[in-house]
C-alpha cells in the first residue's frame, strides 16, 4: 500500500509542476488557497524520495511575490534549511533555488533564513565545492551564489554577516577557478557588486587577488553588458587605496586606455557610456597617492603622456577626465614643478579658452582645479603668471556657477601668494574687486563667500599697495574684511586682521569712515575679551588697535570701550609675544588717553 501512496504522491507533484510550467501565477494562487503549503513542510525530509520535487515546486511558486510570505508562514524555511545538510545534489540544487526565491526582495524570507542559520551552511558549501569544475557542481555553485545574493541584497546587516563568515575570499577563488563558466562568473560579479559597497568588505578584498582576477576577466570581455557589469564592481573597489594600486599593477589602466582609444570617435550610445566609465575610473585610480605616483613615473610614464593627449581632444568627456587627471597628478610639489616646466599650463589655458563661450561648467571647473593645484609650489607662481594664467582665469569672472567661481578664486589666491607685482595688478582691477565684493555676500555659497574674502585680504597683504587699498575701499570691501575678522576659522580671522592693519598703516584717512561703519573697534574689543581667541588673533588685534589710534573718530571709540583693562590682563598671557604686545599696547593706550 505504501509504495502506491508514494507513487500517487509523485504523480500529484508531477501534475503540480506541469501546471506551474503552463501558468505559474494561476496555479500558485490555487496552491495558496488549498493549504497544500502546510503539507509540504512535513514532506521536506531527507528520507523522502519526493523531497527534490517538493523543493522544486516551492522554488517555482516563490517566483511570485505574493507567495513568499505564505511560504514563510507555512513553516517551510526551517525544513528547507535542514535539507542544506544532505548530500543529494538534486535536493541541494532545488533547496538552494527555493530559499533563493523566497528571499528575493522579501524581508520576512530573509529574516526566517537568517533565524534558521541558512547562510552559514551555504557559505560552507561554497568553500568545500569551490574547486570542483564538473557541470553539475558549477550549476549548484551558481544557485548557491544566487541564493546568497538574494539573501543579502541591499541589506547592510546581512551583507556584513556574510563578510564576517568569510565569503569574500571564497567568491574570489570561485571567480578564478570558474572563469570559463559565464553564468557562475556573472553571479560572482553581482555578489561582488553587492558587497563592495561596504567599507568592511574592501579591507577583505584587499587581502585577496581580486584585482588580478577581475582584470583578467575584463580583458576577455567583448560584450558591452559584461564590461558594464565588471565596471560596476571596479568602481566601489577602486575607492580603496590598496586595491587602486593592485588594479594598476594588474594592468587595468592599459585596458581602460584601450577602451578610450576604441570608443573616442564613436557616437553609439554603448560606446559613449563605456568611454565615460573608463575615463572616470582612470581618474579614480589617480586619487590614490601610490597609484598616482606609479603612473606618473617622473612625468615620463606612457599613461601620463596619454592622459595629456586627452586635453586637446574634441571630446568633452575626455577633456574633463584629462583635466581632472592632471589635477590629481598635481598633488605634490615635484609633479607640479615638472608639469609646469613641460608646458602643461598652455594646454590647460587653451582648453579653458575653448570653454569661455559655450561654457561646459564641468570642464571649466576641472581645468581651474588643475591650475590651482599647479600654482601651489612657490617656483611655479611667477612662471604661471608670466604665461598669462591670471588673464585666462579672469575671463570666467562673469560665470554664475558657484563651483567655477570657487575654483577661479582659489587659483588667483594661489597665484598671488608672495607675488607683490601680480597682487598689485589684480588689486587695481576694479571689475575683479567689485565682483569679489559682490561674492562676499553670497550667503548661499559659503565656499565662494569664504574664498572671496580671502582673496580680498590676500590682494592687500601681498601687494602692500595704497592703490589696491583705495580700490577696495571705493568698491565697499572694508565691511567684509571686518566681518571676516569674526570668522570661525582662525586662519581667515588672521588674514583679515593683517589686511586691516595694513589698511590702517597705509590709508587710514581713506578707510576711516568705512572702518567706523563696520564697527571694527567693537569687533576688536570682543576678540581681545574672548578667552577662546587664538594667541595670533590677540596679537594682531592689538597691533591693529595701535594703528587705528591715528584716526580721531576711531581713537575716540577706543577710549569709550575699556580697552586698557582688557589689554593689561593680557600682559600675563602665557604666550610671550602676546604678553610683549600687550605691554606695548598698554603704553600706547595710556599715553594717548
Amino acid at each position: 500500500m505504501l509504495t502506491n501512496t508514494a507513487d500517487s504522491l509523485e504523480g500529484c507533484l508531477d501534475c503540480l509542476l506541469q501546471a506551474l510550467a503552463q501558468n505559474n501565477t494561476e496555479t500558485s494562487e490555487k496552491i495558496q488557497k488549498s493549504g497544500i503549503l502546510q503539507v509540504f513542510a512535513s514532506l521536506l525530509t531527507p528520507q523522502s524520495s519526493c523531497t527534490a520535487k517538493v523543493a522544486n515546486i516551492i522554488a517555482e511558486v516563490a517566483k511570485n511575490e505574493f507567495m513568499r510570505n505564505s511560504c514563510v508562514d507555512a513553516g517551510l524555511i526551517p525544513p528547507l534549511v535542514q535539507l542544506l545538510n544532505c548530500k543529494d545534489q538534486e535536493v541541494l540544487l532545488q533547496t538552494g533555488r527555493a530559499l533563493g526565491n523566497i528571499c528575493y526582495d522579501s524581508h520576512e524570507g530573509r529574516s526566517a533564513v537568517d533565524h534558521a542559520g541558512g547562510a552559514q551552511i551555504v557559505v560552507d558549501h561554497l568553500r568545500l565545492l569551490c574547486s570542483k569544475t564538473d557541470p553539475a557542481n558549477e550549476k549548484l555553485l551558481t544557485v548557491f551564489c544566487g541564493m546568497l545574493m538574494n539573501y543579502s541584497n541591499e541589506n547592510d546587516t546581512l551583507q556584513s554577516q556574510l563578510i564576517n563568515m568569510g565569503v569574500i575570499p571564497t567568491l574570489v577563488k570561485l571567480l578564478g577557478i570558474h572563469c570559463q563558466n559565464a553564468a557562475l562568473t556573472e553571479m560572482c560579479l553581482v555578489a561582488f557588486g553587492n558587497l563592495a559597497e561596504l567599507e568592511s568588505s574592501k579591507e577583505q578584498f584587499a587581502y585577496t587577488n581580486i584585482a588580478e582576477e577581475i582584470v583578467k576577466l575584463f580583458k576577455k570581455q567583448i560584450e558591452h553588458d559584461k564590461k558594464e557589469m565588471i565596471f560596476e564592481v571596479l568602481a566601489p573597489l577602486a575607492e580603496n587605496d590598496i586595491i587602486k594600486l593592485q588594479l594598476v599593477e594588474a594592468g587595468l589602466v592599459e585596458c581602460l586606455l584601450e577602451i578610450v582609444q576604441k570608443t573616442v570617435d564613436s557616437d553609439k550610445e554603448d560606446d559613449i557610456a563605456e568611454l565615460k566609465t573608463a575615463s572616470d575610473l582612470m581618474v579614480l585610480l589617480l586619487l590614490g597617492d601610490e597609484s598616482m605616483q606609479k603612473l606618473f613615473e617622473g612625468g615620463k610614464g606612457s599613461v601620463f603622456q596619454r592622459v595629456l593627449s586627452w586635453i586637446p581632444s574634441n571630446n568633452h568627456q575626455l577633456q574633463l577626465a584629462g583635466a581632472l587627471a592632471i589635477a590629481n597628478f598635481a598633488r605634490n610639489d615635484g609633479n607640479c614643478i615638472h608639469m609646469v616646466d613641460n608646458g602643461i599650463v598652455q594646454k590647460l589655458m587653451d582648453l579653458l579658452d575653448r570653454h569661455v563661450e559655450d561654457g561646459n561648467v564641468t570642464v571649466q571647473h576641472a581645468a581651474l582645479s588643475a591650475l590651482r593645484n599647479l600654482a601651489i609650489p612657490v617656483v611655479n607662481k611667477a612662471k604661471m603668471l608670466s604665461a598669462g594664467v591670471a588673464e585666462a582665469v579672469l575671463k570666467f569672472l562673469r560665470s554664475e556657477m558657484p563651483p567655477v567661481q570657487f575654483k577661479l578664486l582659489g587659483t588667483l589666491r594661489m597665484l598671488i601668494d608672495a607675488q607683490a607685482e601680480a597682487a598689485e595688478q589684480l588689486g587695481k582691477n576694479v571689475k575683479l574687486v567689485e565682483r569679489l565684493v559682490e561674492w562676499c555676500e553670497a550667503k548661499d555659497h559659503a565656499g565662494v563667500m569664504g574664498e572671496s574674502n580671502r582673496l580680498l585680504s590676500a590682494l592687500i597683504r601681498h601687494s602692500k599697495s595704497k592703490d589696491v587699498i583705495r580700490t577696495i575701499v571705493q568698491s565697499g570691501g572694508i565691511k567684509h574684511l571686518a566681518t571676516m575678522a569674526t570668522s570661525e576659522h582662525v586662519i581667515m580671522q588672521n588674514e583679515a586682521l593683517i589686511a586691516l592693519a595694513l589698511i590702517a598703516a597705509l590709508e587710514l584717512v581713506t578707510a576711516e569712515k568705512d572702518l567706523e561703519n563696520a564697527k571694527l573697534v567693537q569687533i576688536l574689543h570682543r576678540l581681545l575679551s574672548d578667552e577662546r581667541s587664538a594667541p595670533e588673533i590677540k596679537y594682531n588685534s592689538m597691533v591693529l588697535i595701535c594703528a587705528l589710534m591715528g584716526s580721531e573718530p576711531l581713537h575716540k571709540e577706543v577710549q569709550n570701550l575699556a580697552f586698557l583693562e582688557v589689554v593689561s590682563k593680557l600682559r600675563s598671557h602665557e604666550n610671550k609675544t602676546v604678553a610683549q604686545q600687550a605691554s606695548l599696547t598698554e603704553q600706547r593706550l595710556a599715553v594717548e588717553s
